[in-house]
């Protein structure tokens, strides 16, 4: 009841005001993600933007701009925390990073438009949406383009297919050759492959190889009796 008597026209038409902002631009990058089919869509980016277009508003009522000060920074935070549940690690490929990066746009979109910088937050929403269509056809016509593994940055792994008794000989023979090479290793992983084999997968540090070096070390390893298969292969991450 003493909610309601303190009840402010004014100031409950300017948070629609805020709020109604928040959601359109919000709804607006959300479309474009919902449109290329992405994890986070219309309604998760429209969310975030009213989510953090709310907590910004309460605050400046509560205690004026030093408080949305105060919440802004927390809801920078909590986003990165919800960005970081979309992205995903499939082998040396990280996904999701673009998606991460939208809601955080989203997010500030919200708290400039709850912090009743309206035109702020269309600027941002402007540059968040230009960023997935106009930088698009950019990113791409590079990746058409032949990979130069000098100016680059890949990562390489070299995979053996060993017998499981011979598994420490290999071992010491492909750490050999790496480090004739001088290529360090990263990560070094086992796994078992069938009843008897196990698979061995060397991960480079070097981000410039010689691919013709390579191509002699997985040769050399396959002139081994035990060793049942030899490769290796690039991997580009965002």
């Amino acid at each position: 009841m003493h909610s309601l008597l303190q009840f402010d026209v004014v100031t409950f038409i300017t948070s629609l005001i805020k709020l109604g902002f928040a959601f359109i631009l919000g709804s607006a990058i959300g479309y474009e993600r919902q449109y290329r089919q992405r994890t986070a869509g219309l309604r998760t980016n429209a969310l975030v933007a009213v989510g953090a277009a709310v907590f910004v508003d309460m605050a400046h009522q509560m205690n004026g701009a030093a408080g949305a000060v105060q919440v802004t920074a927390y809801v920078v935070s909590g986003v990165g925390f919800l960005g970081a549940g979309s992205i995903m690690k499939e082998g040396l490929n990280v996904r999701g990073l673009n998606t991460a990066a939208t809601l955080w746009g989203s997010a500030a979109v919200g708290a400039c438009a709850g912090s009743g910088l309206c035109a702020e937050a269309l600027l941002a929403a402007l540059f968040v949406l230009a960023a997935n269509t106009l930088l698009r056809p950019v990113v791409n016509s590079i990746n058409r383009q032949p990979l130069d593994t000098v100016s680059s940055e890949v990562t390489y792994q070299l995979c053996l297919i060993v017998d499981e008794l011979h598994q420490k000989e290999a071992m010491a023979e492909l750490d050999r050759l790496l480090d004739k090479a001088r290529y360090p290793l990263a990560d070094l992983d086992v796994e078992p492959f069938g009843d008897d084999d196990v698979e061995i997968t060397a991960t480079l540090l070097a981000t410039s190889a010689d691919q013709k070096e390579l191509d002699r070390i997985t040769a050399a390893l396959l002139h081994r009796a035990h060793v049942r298969q030899a490769f290796w292969n690039p991997s580009t991450s965002e």
